[in-house]
């Protein structure tokens, strides 16, 4: 299989570690397409594959196009790429809010897969949703799975709006993470601890509940549960959590990244 990825960024190089450390494919097959000399010339140094700078006929020889350029650039995109374009190439495309019609029309071929990754892909433990095109065949959608599953766990939807959905809850997802794990650590801090010990206390709480609730077969809702006595600590935290809307809130969060995603999605 010979694979290139256009543009050089995050992900587009997240995905060709990947596929290269997990041998999917090797330096040979691994085209990069980077507009940018400067960016192009770093990632030379790092020996993932053949780096170019301009379009040109290789790209009609790839079996797989990876499109991991900014959305706002996307037209800039179909008309440098799309002279060179096989119709019966498969395209890849991470690229935010842009719809698989989009991309056929632009490129002038059928066969489009549309995903949404998301950061700790780029060290192999990634939550990637995906979608594609009628023309897509089953061999190939197991091919673009293989792929994805190469950073992290992978779930596919016939339904492409689903794609929306997935990136208020995985691809925003882990700056929510974070941003408890943030409340986390002041809350220490202000209790006490240094800003080291309450980043171990807050990290190693949320590793090991997280290990926990992938070794045993438990609901949130039942751990909670475990953790919980009446009259206590957790008890009082959660008493508090309540009368402070607090999963209310969390929840209207991320109603409002879906649908800031679905009018993304329009304006294309």
């Amino acid at each position: 299989m010979k694979i290139l990825i256009v543009g050089g960024g995050n992900m587009g190089l997240t995905f060709a570690k990947s596929f290269i450390n997990s041998k999917i494919v090797d330096h040979r097959n691994m085209l990069i397409l980077e507009k940018s000399m400067k960016k192009a010339n770093e990632l030379k140094k790092l020996e993932l594959g053949t780096v170019f700078g301009e379009p040109d006929d290789y790209i009609e020889d790839t079996d797989l196009i990876i499109l991991a350029v900014k959305p706002q650039d996307i037209q800039q995109l179909f008309s440098t790429v799309k002279p060179y374009i096989n119709e019966q190439q498969v395209v890849l495309s991470i690229m935010a809010g842009v719809k698989i019609n989009t991309i056929q029309k632009g490129l002038g071929l059928q066969k489009v897969v549309r995903v949404m990754p998301n950061l700790p892909s780029q060290i192999g433990t990634g939550m990637s949703v995906f979608s594609s095109s009628e023309a897509v065949t089953r061999i190939e959608l197991a091919m673009v799975q293989n792929l994805l599953s190469a950073s992290g766990k992978t779930v596919y939807t016939d339904d492409e709006t689903m794609i929306d959905a997935a990136t208020a809850i995985s691809g925003s997802g882990p700056a929510y993470v974070f941003y408890f794990m943030q409340g986390m650590i002041e809350s220490a801090k202000q209790l006490g601890f240094t800003q080291s010990e309450a980043e171990l206390l807050s990290y190693q709480t949320f590793k090991g509940a997280i290990e926990l609730f992938n070794k045993h077969d438990y609901t949130c809702d039942e751990w909670i549960a475990k953790v919980t006595s009446k009259g206590g600590t957790t008890a009082a935290a959660f008493a508090s959590f309540k009368n402070q809307r607090v999963k209310e809130g969390y929840q209207e969060g991320i109603e409002s990244a879906f649908r800031r995603a679905q009018e993304l999605s329009e304006l294309d």
